[in-house]
């Protein structure tokens, strides 16, 4: 996500690096750098320029504290204003009706029917709720089913009326039967065309006027950058939709879209959306976003994701494990298959400060844990149980039994081994060695 932009920002920042005073003339020097990496990334000149020119403001005449490079003002600097420029803070969801409605519009290929499948899950399970989703796009061939496959994986009642022509109309009616229902949020996925049109854009207006929704979110992919920006200004000015919602950031997307949309058309981004799975929706935080931008990690981020997967019994079960020197690879391929649950392997390692840097040129695959479970599948539940009792003997079977080296299983026990005795010591250092993961 933004690497071309991360980098390019690394590198406009290494001209303050070593020099004791923000100057006007250093200042300048990485103001163009940061401009022209904007630009680079597909945001519109204009909103570079102000940007830009609002950091110089900031910067210009400020001394740097003994303690803090010319480099670190700048980047906090730049984070700022950045997550300034994406929206500031955090925006929810109206969730007031009674069924709360939320209309879902877009270009055709952007998304929508599943961002449409992802929110009702992310309702469902994150929030409480009892949506309904309505298949409201009656021109698409197949629309209709894949909603009803998608919201199968998630357990989540469809309504549709497939011989209806009347978008409107089943609206209405699916707002009835939410009711009838008791289902508390309804979710209209909407038809969408190729490019604007004056058919599409009166459809989605008419079921606006006639159910009134809470939100409407305009889905757009970030990968088409400013014409990305270009289309959400053309529904806004049509729909006046409530929230921006950003799709496939998972691909070779430059940026343009997420740093330009806020200013363009006032609307907060609420949502990203990344790769095909349900749960593979977040919640947009600018701040975190600058952050990730900028090369600072997104902790906040992959502590909520653990605490996510991470039950408070079971994790005090693993640190008494732990404190005992009890650790086993039962133990381990269950974390194994937690971490697995929390996202994108490389994702998660990019939200540690200095680690996305560091891997973002290595193939990291969701399958890089498959070796190590065949390890210790191949194992007897006794020798998962005592690591201890893995001798000579039963290393070559287990070799034989995963098809790995015996190179391998010796590097693998001694690596765990490793683990163990760092587990340990963190247990004794102050707070258990813990991060604070209590619910905020």
């Amino acid at each position: 996500m933004f690497e071309s932009l991360s980098d390019k920002l690394d590198s406009a920042f290494k001209n303050l690096k070593g020099q004791g005073r923000i100057t006007e003339l250093n200042i300048a020097s990485t103001v163009k750098d940061i401009r022209r990496a904007l630009v680079d990334a597909d945001v519109n000149y204009k909103i570079a320029k102000d940007f830009t020119d609002s950091i110089k403001e900031k910067a210009t005449g400020e001394k740097v504290i003994n303690s803090i490079s010319p480099g670190q003002l700048m980047v906090k600097i730049v984070k700022d204003e950045l997550a300034e420029l994406m929206g500031g803070t955090e925006t929810e969801l109206d969730l007031s009706g009674n069924p709360a409605i939320i209309l879902i519009a877009g270009l055709q290929g952007s998304g929508k029917t599943t961002f449409s499948g992802k929110l009702a899950n992310y309702l469902k399970t994150k929030k409480g709720f009892s949506p309904l989703l309505v298949a409201a796009d009656i021109y698409r061939p197949a629309a209709i089913e894949q909603l009803k496959v998608l919201a199968a994986q998630i357990n989540i009642d469809v309504y549709s009326e497939p011989e209806n022509k009347d978008v409107v109309q089943i609206a209405e009616n699916a707002i009835k039967e939410a009711r009838t229902r008791n289902k508390n949020v309804v979710i209209i996925d909407t038809a969408g065309r190729l490019a604007i049109d004056e058919g599409m854009m009166t459809e989605v207006a008419d079921i606006k006027a006639a159910v009134n929704p809470q939100e409407i979110l305009f889905v757009v992919d970030a990968m088409t950058g400013q014409d990305a920006v270009n289309t959400a200004k053309s529904f806004n000015e049509r729909l006046d939709f409530s929230g921006v919602v950003l799709t496939k950031l998972d691909g070779d997307t430059r940026g343009g879209a997420a740093l330009s949309i806020k200013y363009t058309v006032q609307k907060p981004i609420k949502f990203i959306s990344n790769g095909e799975k349900l749960d593979m929706l977040d919640v947009f935080y600018p701040d975190r976003m600058a952050q990730r931008i900028l090369g600072m990690g997104d902790i906040t981020t992959l502590v909520e994701k653990a605490q996510e997967q991470f039950d408070d019994e079971q994790t005090r079960k693993l640190e008494k494990k732990i404190r005992k020197n009890q650790f086993d690879f039962e133990d381990f391929k269950q974390q194994l298959e937690q971490i697995k649950k929390m996202g994108n392997i490389k994702d998660l390692l990019g939200m540690i400060p200095g680690v996305g840097k560091a891997v973002k040129d290595i193939d990291i695959s969701d399958d890089s844990f498959k070796g190590v479970k065949a390890i210790i599948n191949s194992m007897t539940p006794f020798e998962r149980a005592n690591p201890d009792s893995i001798d000579a003997s039963r290393r070559k079977r287990i070799a034989e039994g995963s098809g790995k080296d015996l190179s391998e299983i010796h590097a693998f026990l001694k690596q765990f081994e490793q683990m163990k005795q760092m587990m340990k010591m963190a247990q004794k250092m102050p707070m258990g060695g813990r991060f604070n993961m209590g619910k905020r």
